[in-house]
């Protein structure tokens, strides 16, 4: 997040109006709703689904959930919370397929 000068930026008009709220105050403003997609530009959200499909496919393959967080370097409840949002996934498809 970068610092910028409301007086470099914003019509005075603007900055009065915005001084009747926050005179003086530190003021965060987020960015647009459709910017703030996470792990669109970086793919990471993929890489984490398919990692994710991944150990669901391994633990119905009888991979023990320890052996998954070391293999993934996961803690043990992390290893079962995606275990679990997984098949709560899959679940949703076949119910939406009938």
């Amino acid at each position: 997040m970068d610092y910028v000068r409301a007086a470099d930026i914003l019509p005075q008009e603007l900055i009065e109006q915005l001084q009747q709220y926050v005179d003086g105050a530190l003021l965060y403003i987020p960015k647009k709703e459709e910017k703030r997609i996470w792990g669109k530009q970086t793919m990471t959200k993929e890489t984490l689904a398919k990692r994710n499909t991944q150990i669901y496919t391994e633990f119905m393959k009888g991979e023990p959930v320890h052996l998954l967080a070391e293999k993934y370097f996961l803690a043990k409840k992390s290893i079962q919370r995606i275990i679990r949002q997984e098949k709560t996934k899959r679940e949703a498809k076949e119910v939406r397929r009938c």
